[in-house]
């Protein structure tokens, strides 16, 4: 079977806080990707690609709001359809000998599986003070499927640096992060040939799921956010735990306003890509800051994935938001699945020292709802980006 028939073959068979922000940052200091052993793994049907890994850091020309990060560059991880004979292994976020999470398995620095064609891609957005290797269940499930998936860190908004006031007052910037890392990737020596540039795809978690429809042309009114937050101060969303230490929705964006008062003047213009032709939400967060006539406006293909008690983004507000406002929207709701059900699976460490960010629902498999939502989502990007 040749390289492009496996591909087509493997994407066929897919049919609250830690204590205090200081500690959270702590314990997610080595969030880059690390083996956590040297023993092969070899996931999937025999003839279906590996899924590769390397990174890459993008220093883009033009002037940029950075959100007062520490790092001034765009620190992208990227998985990719590797030769069936590269052997997987296991990856972790954490120090080796004491991860938090299991971020699945990948070929480190494999050659490509060799193809006739060029791969579709697939540009990732982690949740609010997360970070890329956070999307490593759905990334390296995408790239056993025959897709390229490249997740960036968002500046001043992953758990790899200090968070930043503009890195949560600032979510429209996250969206020129994605598509500075098409950019990038598209001029990159290695990545650049393997890539088909008319078929590319955006898919994002929590603030990731915002930033992936904002790049699908959803446009923000950030006021339905503060507005909310005035006069219902008991709202979960108003209360996130990565925000711990910086206040109020308000009062983050009083900060930010002092270094980055150009930024929020440009907030409701439109960030759209249009070369990203399809977009897939998983329990988006601040949903309601995305304008209803700039959702109805959309007409790319959405997916939509939800977890019914999910307490942040909650589906009410959020998920449901979404699909009721884009014309044929498709919108799945998980029963009893919970936000950070989303995130990577945690390790015995992790579900020991960081709380609810490993604390799932009774009766809730985790790796399970992985699984399947990776696999809804390569149903949808195949049919989406016409693959078949």
């Amino acid at each position: 079977m040749s390289a492009s028939a496996c591909a087509a073959a493997s994407r066929a068979s897919y049919a609250e806080d830690v204590n205090s922000l200081p500690v959270l940052i702590a314990l997610w200091v080595c969030l880059g990707p690390a083996a956590v052993a040297q023993t092969n793994v070899q996931p999937g049907p025999p003839d279906a690609p590996r899924a590769g890994l390397t990174v890459r850091v993008f220093h883009p020309a033009a002037p940029r709001n950075w959100r007062n990060a520490e790092h001034k560059e765009l620190r992208v991880t990227v998985w990719y359809p590797a030769a069936v004979t590269a052997g997987e292994t296991p990856q972790v976020i954490g120090p080796p000998d004491a991860p938090q999470f299991l971020a699945g398995s990948a070929a480190e620095h494999a050659p490509f599986a060799p193809a006739l064609e060029r791969w579709p891609l697939i540009l990732l957005s982690h949740g609010s003070g997360g970070s890329a290797m956070q999307m490593a269940w759905l990334a390296s499930a995408l790239a056993r499927a025959g897709f390229i998936a490249a997740a960036v860190d968002h500046p001043g908004n992953n758990a790899r640096e200090p968070y930043t006031a503009e890195g949560f007052a600032l979510p429209w910037e996250r969206v020129t992060d994605l598509s500075e890392v098409l950019d990038g990737l598209l001029k990159d020596e290695e990545f650049g040939p393997h890539i088909d540039p008319s078929l590319v795809g955006a898919a994002g978690f929590a603030l990731g799921g915002y930033t992936v429809l904002a790049l699908g042309g959803a446009r923000t009114d950030i006021s339905a956010l503060t507005d909310l937050c005035r006069e219902h101060t008991d709202t979960a969303l108003c209360h996130i735990p990565e925000m711990k230490g910086f206040g109020t929705p308000d009062q983050v964006i009083q900060t930010a306003r002092k270094t980055s008062g150009e930024s929020l003047a440009r907030s409701g213009e439109s960030f759209r890509d249009p070369r990203v032709r399809a977009v897939f939400a998983i329990a988006p967060a601040f949903a309601m800051t995305l304008t209803r006539e700039s959702l109805h406006a959309m007409r790319l293909p959405v997916e939509i994935v939800a977890g019914s008690a999910d307490p942040i983004a909650t589906p009410r507000e959020n998920a449901d938001y979404v699909r009721s406002n884009i014309r044929g929207a498709h919108e799945t709701v998980l029963p009893g699945v919970a936000h950070y059900t989303f995130l990577d699976t945690c390790t015995a460490a992790g579900k020991a020292h960081l709380g609810v960010l490993c604390e799932d629902p009774a009766g809730v498999d985790r790796d399970a709802v992985h699984a399947q939502v990776a696999a809804e989502a390569v149903k949808f990007f195949v049919r989406a980006l016409k693959l078949k």
